[in-house]
């Protein structure tokens, strides 16, 4: 018999598990390769997982809503017909998660949104690994969210029994360990700081836990969907992380939409692509942050680590609800027409939940466009991993002041949109941000005309 092993997919860096959102095929069923046979939900993507052989699925191993660690064996596939035709009909009907012959077992499937966490049945004591042990490092090496969550409350991930691979720490085995541990003393509560009413509370700095509300009559409770949970981790991560600032820049677009305008319709008919404001833009982004690289770069640590890739993280909004952004790789060996077709059609896999594990990942610099909704200018979350974010504003008719040759001025209709950079300000200074804004602003509104 010649079996496959389907694995949970790593679909991001510092992504160490996934939820099994959907299976799309059922044991028993011929898969195609490069077939959708499951969809999961990180805190990066909501995709389909394509198969890696053409067979027939005989074993599901992890069931819907069940949260699993990366490289988790999810299903087997026979690719042998014979084989695969005396498969047993039962065989996969009662799924359950596997694990290495070492794991300890598997967890449950993860609770709803709106269930509380069981506090964990007592269990025998297993045995402490050595200091720095492999078990130990394997075990403490958790997600960036379990150890923020560890350092908040104080705890040890050492001490926490893990679930995961080699006994890895998930996050459900974090809060399950919190529910179970006894109540901490009250700590007194600190006078309010200067300035701020009595009334005014400080919750403690350890204090994770969010504050839940009483629904009123009339009401309509809707449970978040795993995405969004997952996106409202991502982003607190993010600006705990980062020390944000952004700096505004309006930006005359004329010149670049007389060019669009001229070039549109043959460029159109030769690509059968759809040209819009966003590859001048993405282009002209790519060429200053060759020159102000402390933009395309990230912190790791007390190192800050200029990437000598351009990849560029286009944010992309999914109906009903929720956002991805998938990366355009090496963005500098790209013409405006390859730029094009790449953006447009990362654009649309990901709104059809077909994007590639490594089209999330490696980011080193994003912009996001709420201008497309009418937002004249935002404060952007910088994405973890990276320095910097563009926002790009409503592009508009505006009148403005325009200095003639002669010195004198008059007022003329222009296209003009407002640019937004938050950056890191641990690492970017203000200078840096406005010189690279600066220096973009001069590079649209002095595009050269595109050679015949």
């Amino acid at each position: 018999m010649a079996r496959v092993d389907i694995v949970m997919p790593q679909m991001g860096e510092s992504i160490a598990e996934g939820t099994m959102s959907r299976w799309l095929k059922k044991p028993g069923d011929a898969v195609k390769r490069d077939e959708p046979i499951f969809e999961i939900s990180t805190d990066k993507v909501d995709a389909e997982i394509p198969s890696p052989a053409a067979g027939v699925l005989v074993e599901v191993l992890v069931t819907e809503g069940q949260t699993v660690p990366v490289q988790t064996v999810v299903a087997r596939l026979e690719t042998d017909a014979a084989a695969a035709a005396v498969v047993p009909a039962g065989n996969g009907a009662a799924p359950t998660e596997a694990a290495p012959p070492a794991a300890p077992p598997a967890p449950a499937p993860a609770a709803t949104a709106s269930a509380p966490i069981p506090a964990p049945t007592a269990a025998p004591a297993a045995p402490v690994a050595a200091a720095n042990s492999f078990e130990e490092r394997v075990r403490t090496k958790s997600s960036p969210l379990v150890r923020r969550i560890a350092a908040e409350h104080g705890v040890e991930l050492a001490s926490v029994p893990g679930s995961g691979i080699a006994g890895r720490v998930t996050k459900k085995d974090l809060l399950a360990h919190l529910e179970s541990a006894p109540a901490a003393p009250a700590a007194p509560v600190p006078a309010p700081a200067a300035g701020l009413p009595a009334s005014v509370s400080v919750p403690a700095a350890a204090h994770h836990d969010e504050p839940t509300f009483q629904p009123w009559p009339g009401d309509v409770v809707e449970p978040m969907s795993k995405i969004r949970r997952l996106t409202a981790d991502h982003m607190r991560q993010a600006r705990r992380v980062a020390a944000h600032v952004t700096s505004f820049f309006e930006v005359d677009l004329t010149r670049v939409a007389r060019i669009r305008a001229g070039m549109r319709r043959d460029f159109e008919q030769q690509t059968g692509q759809k040209l819009t404001y966003l590859p001048f833009i993405v282009q002209a982004v790519v060429a200053q942050l060759k020159r102000h690289p402390v933009l395309n770069a990230t912190v790791s640590g007390t190192d800050v680590i200029l990437r000598r890739q351009y990849n560029v993280g286009i944010a992309v909004a999914l109906e009903p609800t929720g956002l991805i952004v998938p990366v355009l790789k090496r963005a500098d060996d790209l013409s405006l027409a390859g730029i094009t077709r790449g953006v447009n059609d990362l654009a649309a896999r990901a709104r059809a939940k077909a994007l590639k594990p490594d089209e999330v990942t490696q980011a080193t610099f994003t912009i996001t466009n709420p201008g497309v909704f009418g937002s004249l200018m935002g404060t952007p979350i910088i994405p973890v991993g990276t320095t910097a974010i563009l926002g790009l504003g409503a592009i508009e008719k505006r009148p403005k002041v325009i200095t003639g040759p002669d010195g004198e001025d008059t007022i003329a209709i222009r296209t003009c949109a407002y640019f937004s950079i938050s950056f890191d300000h641990r690492v970017v200074d203000g200078a840096d941000a406005d010189r690279f804004m600066a220096d973009l602003k001069r590079a649209l509104e002095t595009l050269p005309e595109p050679t015949a």
